[in-house]
């Protein structure tokens, strides 16, 4: 959305709040601390991410979104670029399970990138879920099975959902190590079959007690 004009700023920023649901996250932004100088929340908007780069000292935004259309994406760019902080775009999906390349392009960004830093989606519940599981693991070096308390109802993420495949993807592993020990980048690279993944939570028909039964799968 072009906000060089008056006319287009206003039109942005209706987009924010209005078609892009900013109202709800004006009052609550779904804002929590990873650890190690990383926070997840909702989109942001362009006062929240001053607010938070004065409160916390955020030097880097993570829009687990990618480029898109609504207003809040070109105002928080334009935020971003006036506040002197790094905005790094990359996607992930909320019911989909991650492709390999996404896994390791997330690794490969939590060990460049400067931190704080802020990491979101547009409610912060699905993809942001992933991204802070993956960023405990990747980056913290904790366990899966912790990691996956990220994604909660607390957040508002219902593994009940289709969403549930982020949980599945997990589980789908810590049942894996629990046979047999195996790092999780290495079950990514040699055994992690995405296709397969997603075909089998299909056939189980979306229940929430399969990702319980992937857990306790022996």
């Amino acid at each position: 959305m072009d906000i060089s004009s008056r006319s287009g700023r206003v039109r942005a920023w209706f987009d924010m709040h209005l078609v892009d649901h900013g109202m709800i996250r004006a009052v609550y932004n779904n804002f929590y601390h990873l650890g190690g100088g990383m926070y997840r929340c909702s989109q942001p908007s362009p006062a929240q991410l001053a607010k938070y780069q004065q409160k916390y000292g955020i030097r880097s935004v993570v829009n687990l979104r990618g480029p898109h259309g609504y207003g809040s994406y070109a105002l928080e760019k334009e935020a971003c670029d006036k506040l002197g902080l790094v905005l790094h775009d990359v996607k992930l999906y909320s019911r989909t399970a991650p492709e390999v390349e996404e896994i390791h392009a997330m690794d490969e960004l939590f060990r460049g990138m400067e931190f704080p830093a802020l990491m979101h989606c547009k409610s912060g519940a699905d993809r942001a879920g992933l991204g802070s599981a993956l960023y405990r693991i990747l980056h913290l070096g904790h366990p899966v099975e912790d990691a996956l308390a990220e994604l909660n109802w607390r957040y508002g993420h219902f593994k009940g959902a289709k969403t549930g495949i982020l949980d599945f993807f997990l589980a789908s592993y810590v049942a894996r190590n629990a046979r047999s020990p195996i790092g999780f980048l290495e079950w990514v690279d040699t055994e992690y079959d995405r296709d397969a993944l997603e075909a089998s939570f299909r056939e189980e028909g979306w229940s929430s007690l399969i990702v319980d039964k992937v857990l306790h799968r022996e």
